[in-house]
């Protein structure tokens, strides 16, 4: 792998989800862009962990309810335990996972995200999402991944930080186009539609440090899912997705409020 300085004086999106879920892989750039943020919405803990909740049902259901073994997980971020492999992995050990983000210090840390079980297999591609043809064509993917059997590709928190020159859909689209039937798309899509202006502030903050932001309506959302079968309950926020596990070891949205979570998410499968 090509060997990267990360720049530690520049707040980053992936290291502020960190520091506010109280990572260790962060720098002060990054501690005072999310206090500055916290203040602007107090909630925004409540919101970041609720999303880091639904990636775990969801690879759960996937995993338990749906029998998917291979998973593609598309911006991948910072290893912050417990990661996909290891959610997929103890539902199914065989489990083979590919990460792929193009953040420096994920590459650095891409070690932790490579410990699964003996069963099962991970790898980590480092490539950008707008270069779908460069994330299908790596060798860690084509050797991890058997397209001949279905494959999950995850994309958590991530479209949001993609503007409409970029073309989310269509990206996603292409992502999902070499995945044979039975597939899934699993996505949490960021939305201003229940707190508008303290997310509109959220919003500005990232913004003025380089990370403009392109939050989606429930339609835009939904969009993603166009031409495939979603998983009751559909698209909603991220809280609301099958917030109680049949085993009784965890629960998504007991006690959370609307207003406090600006994700969308949903699970789908490919016809």
């Amino acid at each position: 792998m090509t060997e990267h300085r990360v720049d530690t004086g520049t707040a980053h999106s992936a290291r502020i989800y960190d520091y506010i879920l109280g990572g260790d892989d962060n720098y002060p750039a990054d501690r005072e862009a999310g206090d500055a943020m916290c203040r602007e919405w107090p909630a925004l803990p409540v919101h970041m962990r609720a999303n880091r909740d639904f990636m775990h049902r969801a690879v759960r259901h996937l995993a338990r309810g749906m029998g998917i073994r291979q998973f593609l997980d598309i911006g991948t971020g910072i290893p912050t335990s417990p990661n996909l492999h290891e959610i997929a992995q103890e539902a199914a050990p065989g489990a083979r996972v590919v990460y792929v983000d193009n953040d420096p210090l994920v590459l650095a840390l891409s070690r932790g995200l490579l410990s699964g079980t003996p069963e099962g297999r991970t790898a980590y591609v480092e490539a950008d999402m707008r270069d779908p043809a460069a994330i299908l064509g790596a060798p860690g993917f084509r050797e991890t991944l058997d397209l001949s059997e279905p494959v999950a590709l995850t994309v958590i928190a991530i479209v949001h930080f993609m503007l409409d020159e970029h073309d989310a859909v269509g990206i996603v689209r292409r992502l999902l186009e070499p995945l044979p039937s039975g597939s899934c798309l699993a996505m949490s899509v960021g939305t201003a539609d229940f707190a508008p202006d303290e997310v509109g502030r959220v919003a500005r903050e990232y913004a003025a440090r380089g990370m403009p932001m392109r939050l989606r309506t429930h339609a835009e959302a939904a969009e993603f899912f166009e031409d495939l079968d979603l998983v009751e309950p559909g698209v909603v926020q991220v809280h609301q997705w099958r917030p109680n596990r049949t085993d009784g070891t965890e629960s998504g949205g007991e006690g959370i409020r609307d207003e406090d979570i600006a994700m969308y998410g949903a699970v789908a499968r490919k016809p």
